[in-house]
């Protein structure tokens, strides 16, 4: 990359009176020469210095003007990378990029020295839709040049991305089919096989179970080798693929020809000088865990060591082996090595030391986070948190067990919450804060991000060209976003005042039981109680082996069948299911708050069976309805911090395709339509007014939304959506709705189901609807039935109309159907009343608006009464005084 300088000198003289006079293209590429001669951080600072010169000059800037700036924002990024500054070299391309787009600049190979490059940073901090989406753009260049060579680059560095955010199985597709059906160099084909072998290990779990797995890696890595060690200049690739050798033979344990690898790969490593602090610093980590996993603590800690004194500028001179938490700063691989060595310190029984280097990661990962603007990247980091949560909570509760300390079980409860829809609540959180300007650009993102979407949902028939152009718009939109949002503040999720939650449990006369979904276990908290303490923590094993009997229970609700033809085992796995998850017995609550977790998103608690019998009778079966009151939540924060309702007249917006003549017509849908309009006002718009444009233009008028129509939970790749009259709307389309209701109802299949991740949740459409700013909601968590689901809203209304809570409606709407003397007892299987589920506030506020109003005029009478009163004999009274006179 350092040669393409000097040719630009070329361009930039102009000869007057026999003299060459130096214009600023040629000042700019003389300056990077120069840095390129002698790299330095003060050699940075100085190439900022001149752009900062270049742009306060106000006169209109030439094209070799501007593409000189370009070539000064690669090198400079280059080197920021290459000395530990990955996040200013990110911003240093992105600059580079966006000046080369917006003026249309050429004779530059921007896709070499810039889009790579930046492609690779961006999986390296973990932003994977960036990395993807700028990977496919220069590969979609790459082809239209009929660039072979940096086709072959855009694949491996595809794979890379998909491998890093647990899409190997699209990697293992991508890389099998390339080396199947693609002419390549031995060098291309050796890196395609070493990371072939990488995803092929990603693959699966547990090595042990799967050998073959095991030998196609290893076959894999073998076969790169060969194709490279006669290669020029492949040292570094060669290196990785002993690095990965060593990795794999450590996994299973067998050390002598893992360390034999690593030996291998440190000195083919150590003959390239070209390597970045980081680059180096990843080699020290991957040598601590090779040792952490022989338990050689000694020189596990020491490579550690090696890894801060390589990343963080001045450690050498800490007497501490911990870092500073003021020197640490957005770098994954330091916090692999912060885990690590709290790893190695709770191996060593040293717990309360672990805690800290534990919290020492933190931080690193909000910063990183705040560097993310897609969801998708974030919910990615955020599950590396969940996973060191899990162990945080772990030490926490044997350290409670130890010392009788409730501080323990409450720290362990912050964090879980702090891991709670994270995501969900820093984009709510940043939306209320944005500028209208920073609004209209998170809306432009996101609706260049549905395009590529859709457009990718079609498969063969797609349009890569429709694609590009979106990516492309998404890339634009994204680096604009990216300046307007430099200055915003990290989100910082303020801790739980738990006395004042248990006061409001208290009030609600509820109990919450909060799970939180860990690898090994499932944790699950319960508070509220009368007595002390009034948080208690427990867990059941999380295995596949115990999940499987949520899943048996779950399995029932797959179709209308399932339970009828089985009551017996629906009965028996239902007390199963309820058993193993501990629920409180016995109590005096009448209401449970219920904030699930990974599996548990999918489960209806109401439906669980309580006791076990042998009646075929549905109505008389022992479900958990009977015991509780039950509502949902997304996070502890969402039930404390719960808006007030909005005080006004319960209206209905009311959304009813209806499909009439088309194959899936939804003939009870008008009794739905009339049941509701009957009891309240509001807009209903049936058939093709029932448009996605109509909703979005009243929606923010109405206290309820209500959308009777079609829905589906989508699958792995296709995300979930719901259906209006004229068009199929994706989930992540309803994000920047202008809403603010009371109560949005998702009368239609699987609203509530969608890809899920633990602790975030399952990507659905009641997920849209939250992250546009809803409180509450009902919502389905299966296929549910057009007739049943019109019975069930009719009552759930009538309840509403009654003023009562939402959620007492849903429970006492569930408890009419099964008394219902029109409906059969098939019909009054779970699978007909349990599929909807309500998610927010236990207190109906617009009924206590409407009693505070009534008691405040109340009042108000009383006071004008009584003033009238007084008026009335102070004036008598001065009658008499002016008689006496």
């Amino acid at each position: 990359m350092l040669k393409i300088t000097l040719g630009f000198l070329l361009f930039a003289s102009l000869a007057v009176f026999g003299q060459k006079i130096q214009t600023q293209e040629d000042k700019t590429y003389e300056a990077i020469d120069y840095f390129i001669a002698n790299p330095s951080l003060s050699g940075l600072e100085n190439l900022n210095a001149i752009e900062t010169k270049i742009w306060k000059n106000q006169d209109q800037k030439s094209k070799n003007e501007l593409l000189s700036i370009v070539v000064l924002n690669c090198n400079k990024a280059y080197f920021e990378n290459k000395f530990g500054k990955a996040n200013q070299a990110i911003t240093s391309y992105e600059k580079a990029w966006k000046i080369y787009q917006t003026y249309r600049l050429t004779d530059y190979d921007i896709v070499e020295y810039c889009l790579k490059p930046l492609g690779n940073l961006y999986t390296i901090i973990g932003d994977y839709d960036n990395a993807e989406n700028t990977i496919k753009h220069y590969y979609f260049i790459a082809n239209l040049e009929k660039n072979e060579s940096t086709k072959a680059a855009a694949i491996l560095n595809l794979s890379n991305v998909y491998q890093s955010s647990g899409k190997s199985t699209l990697a293992i597709d991508l890389l099998e089919n390339t080396l199947k059906t693609t002419k390549l160099s031995s060098i291309q084909k050796g890196n395609l096989l070493n990371n072939l072998g990488n995803n092929y290990l990603l693959s699966v779990k547990e090595l042990s179970f799967n050998p073959k797995i095991y030998y196609r890696a290893e076959e894999s890595y073998e076969r790169a080798i060969q194709l490279l060690k006669n290669e020029k200049n492949q040292s570094d690739a060669l290196s990785n693929c002993y690095r990965n050798l060593a990795s794999l033979n450590g996994q299973i344990n067998n050390f002598e020809k893992a360390n034999n690898y690593f030996e291998k790969a440190k000195i083919l490593f150590f003959t390239s000088k070209n390597h970045s602090v980081r680059d180096i610093a990843k080699l020290h980590y991957d040598e601590a865990l090779l040792f952490y996993e022989q338990r050689k603590i000694p020189q596990a800690l020491q490579s550690i060591q090696l890894v801060y004194q390589t990343l963080i500028p001045l450690y050498k001179g800490q007497k501490r082996n911990i870092p500073q938490q003021n020197s640490l700063y957005a770098e994954t691989v330091l916090i692999d090595a912060l885990d690590l060595q709290a790893d190695i310190y709770n191996f060593q029984n040293q717990s309360k030391k672990a805690l800290e280097i534990y919290k020492l990661c933190f931080p690193i990962e909000e910063l990183i986070s705040n560097l993310l603007l897609y969801e998708n990247s974030k919910i990615i980091n955020q599950m590396r948190m969940c996973n060191r949560t899990e162990k945080c909570i772990t030490i926490y509760n044997e350290l409670y067990l130890k010392e009788n300390k409730i501080s323990y079980i409450e720290q362990a409860f912050q964090l879980a919450e702090k891991t709670k829809s994270a995501v969900l609540k820093s984009e709510l959180s940043k939306n209320s804060s944005a500028s209208k300007k920073e609004k209209q650009k998170i809306e432009e993102l996101q609706f260049w991000n549905n395009e590529i979407l859709k457009e990718q949902q079609k498969g063969a028939l797609a349009n890569i060209y429709k694609i590009n152009k979106a990516i492309k718009k998404q890339n634009e939109t994204m680096l604009l976003l990216k300046e307007l949002q430099t200055k915003n503040k990290i989100f910082e999720e303020k801790p739980i005042d738990l006395n004042t939650l248990y006061s409001k449990l208290e009030s609600d006369d509820a109990l919450m039981v909060y799970y939180f979904s860990g690898y090994d276990k499932m944790y699950y908290f319960t508070l509220g109680s009368t007595q002390n303490p009034k948080i208690i923590l427990n867990s059941f094993s999380n295995n596949a082996h115990y999940s499987v009997y949520f899943w048996q229970f779950i399995a029932y609700f797959n179709d209308a069948d399932a339970i009828t033809n089985n009551i017996k085992g629906y009965n028996h796995f239902g007390k199963i299911a309820y058993d193993k998850l501990h629920l409180p017995q016995n109590t005096s609550f009448k209401n449970l708050i219920i904030i699930p977790d990974g599996v548990l998103d999918f489960l209806p608690f109401e439906a669980l069976i309580t006791k076990e019998t042998n009646t075929t009778n549905f109505e008389k079966m022992h479900y958990l309805l009977h015991d509780f009151n039950i509502a949902y939540n997304n996070s502890a924060s969402f039930y404390l911090n719960a808006k007030p309702f909005s005080p006004k007249e319960k209206t209905v917006l009311g959304i009813f395709p209806v499909f009439e003549k088309t194959n899936y017509t939804l003939t009870y849908s008008k009794r739905e339509l009339q049941s509701i309009k009957t009891s309240f006002k509001g807009h209903f718009f049936e058939n093709d007014s029932a448009s996605f444009q109509n909703f979005k233009n009243n929606a923010s008028a109405y206290s309820i939304l209500h959308l009777s129509t079609h829905a589906t939970a989508g699958d792995i790749e296709t995300p979930a959506s719901i259906k209006f009259y004229d068009r199929e709307v994706l989930y992540s389309e309803l994000y920047h709705l202008n809403i603010n209701p009371n109560l949005v109802v998702l009368s239609a299949c699987e609203t509530g189901i969608g890809k899920l991740y633990k602790s975030e949740g399952a990507m659905s459409v009641a997920r849209g609807f939250q992250f546009a700013g809803a409180q509450n909601l009902l919502f389905s968590l299966w296929k549910v039935n057009d007739y049943t689901t019109a019975v069930f809203m009719g009552d759930f209304y009538k309840y509403i109309k009654q003023n009562d809570s939402y959620f007492e409606a849903n429970t006492k709407a569930k408890l009419a159907f099964l008394k219902n003397k029109n409906i059969s007892n098939a019909k009054k299987s779970p699978y007909y009343w349990a599929a909807f589920v309500y998610y927010g506030s236990l207190e109906n506020k617009e009924k206590n608006n409407y009693w505070l109003m009534g008691f405040v005029i109340i009042t108000l009478l009383i006071v004008g009464f009584s003033l009238c009163k007084l008026i009335a004999k102070r004036v008598k009274k001065d009658k008499f005084k002016y008689k006496d006179k």
